[in-house]
């Protein structure tokens, strides 16, 4: 089958793209909005990109109407967010937060979600999260009709102890337990080693 992508529908591209580039990583964002709101979604159009300088990437899927959700508009005013990176035992949580909640509405507190001072942003970081990631807005790409890209620098991470060597400060995903996105109709994969290959030398 050769499909070519303008010819097809804008959900008939998020299908075919979100079932075949898997697993994806889950940024489960959380944002304060100008006003002070706050406000946690998780997005799977997400990853990072570049270690010096450290960034991430999100795609920020728009509304049906073609407006920016609550997330990319906090982003884009307040210039600031927190990645925290979901482990298993948060996935309901998580899938709660995605919830079409109204603007006023603070999805922490409706999943239930303890929540902690972020040390270098104003949002804060999700308790419970094994791995948090202090972001601010690196650049933001308009790519209508459908998305925003934003680019965030990471400024500052909060890492469980349990899960980092202190010495080499590298991290144990796999004990993390964190979860990935296999497809667009809420379908979630644990992240595990199933072989470990060594990089050849020319």
């Amino acid at each position: 089958m050769h499909l070519t992508m303008d010819a097809l529908s804008r959900a008939e591209c998020y299908k075919l793209l979100a079932g075949t580039v898997v697993p994806r990583p889950i940024a489960w964002i959380s944002t304060r909005s100008a006003a002070g709101v706050g406000n946690v979604a998780p997005y799977s159009f997400f990853n990072m990109i570049s270690a010096a300088p450290p960034l991430v990437v999100l795609g920020a899927m728009r509304s049906a109407s073609g407006g920016l959700k609550d997330t990319a508009t906090n982003i884009l005013e307040t210039r600031e967010f927190v990645v925290n990176l979901v482990s298993e035992p948060m996935l309901e949580a998580m899938n709660l937060t995605c919830i079409d909640a109204p603007p006023e509405v603070d999805e922490a507190t409706l999943a239930g979600l303890a929540m902690l001072p972020s040390e270098l942003v104003t949002p804060p970081r999700i308790a419970g999260s094994p791995v948090s990631l202090e972001c601010r807005l690196y650049q933001a790409i308009d790519a209508p009709p459908g998305s925003t890209i934003i680019l965030g620098e990471v400024v500052a991470m909060t890492i469980d102890d349990r899960f980092v060597d202190a010495a080499t400060l590298r991290p144990d995903p796999i004990a993390m337990q964190l979860m990935g996105r296999v497809h667009g109709v809420g379908g979630y994969t644990r992240i595990q080693t199933d072989r470990t290959l060594q990089r050849p030398v020319y």
